[in-house]
């Protein structure tokens, strides 16, 4: 029997596991059985709580069953699951993720602000762009973001940019407001549209910031699941002391056989 615990970050849900010690062990077939939404506990991804040189470490993979690289959402999540088994005490939490090392800060409603990666380099292929935000992101902006056919075109763009490096994740944005967007998106190894991503809201804001040259944050960013909020310091084209904002809320925790 399997102990986990189900989280979700705007609606962008994750199995969790306190891996400390070692007893589970993450196979392909495995994790995309308990992601499964019909025949497991149903989530976008999967979350191991593990330990690495004497930090806790923060191990992400996909729905389908494929370790992959940072997720913001995830990583709120993270934090929050940490606060509950009792190695979160006071008011921030800091871990490891497979991009480095992360802040996590416990609001006072609930909600939890997290520490991203320093963003260097921004691609623009087309009029859009691509940027690495602990995983990869392509953003492009739209007139009206309920009219896309997120899971069609996102799936297009998915497999030609960055081919040779797992392909991308796809973001669709429209303002609405100024310092305000809304976005949708397409989601790698979920290979779908999901209702929020993390590391997708932060490319997002960050593009968007660029794009209208504009340095004021927090950009909000309203997800089908939820609204977010991304903070940063711009200096020249680097985006420095890089925050993301937003929900981390338990669902329910339970066993199963595995």
């Amino acid at each position: 029997m399997l102990q986990f615990f189900k989280y979700h970050g705007a609606g962008n849900d994750f199995i969790m596991i306190d891996n400390r010690d070692q007893a589970f062990t993450p196979t392909v077939q495995g994790v995309k059985h308990l992601c499964d939404r019909h025949y497991g506990i149903g989530a976008d991804g999967l979350i191991l709580l593990e330990t690495q040189n004497g930090m806790p470490f923060m191990r992400y993979f996909n729905c389908d069953g494929n370790e992959s690289t940072m997720c913001g959402n995830g990583g709120r999540c993270f934090a929050t699951f940490a606060k509950k088994i009792g190695l979160a005490n006071g008011l921030s939490f800091d871990f490891q993720g497979i991009d480095g090392m992360h802040s996590a800060i416990f609001n006072t409603d609930g909600t939890v602000k997290l520490k991203m990666i320093d963003v260097d380099t921004l691609e623009i292929i087309d009029d859009c762009y691509f940027i690495n935000t602990g995983s990869p992101h392509y953003v492009t902006m739209v007139r009206d973001v309920n009219g896309v056919d997120v899971d069609r075109e996102g799936r297009l763009i998915r497999q030609s940019v960055n081919f040779n490096n797992g392909g991308t994740n796809v973001n669709f944005i429209q303002e609405v407001a100024p310092g305000r967007i809304k976005i949708r998106t397409y989601e790698r190894g979920v290979e779908a549209e999901t209702l929020a991503c993390g590391t997708g809201a932060t490319a997002s804001a960050i593009a968007y910031s660029h794009y209208f040259d504009i340095n004021q944050t927090p950009i909000e960013v309203e997800a089908l699941g939820g609204l977010l909020k991304v903070y940063f310091d711009q200096i020249e084209e680097k985006y420095l002391n890089v925050w993301l904002e937003g929900p981390a809320e338990e669902v329910f925790e339970g066993k199963i056989n595995y």
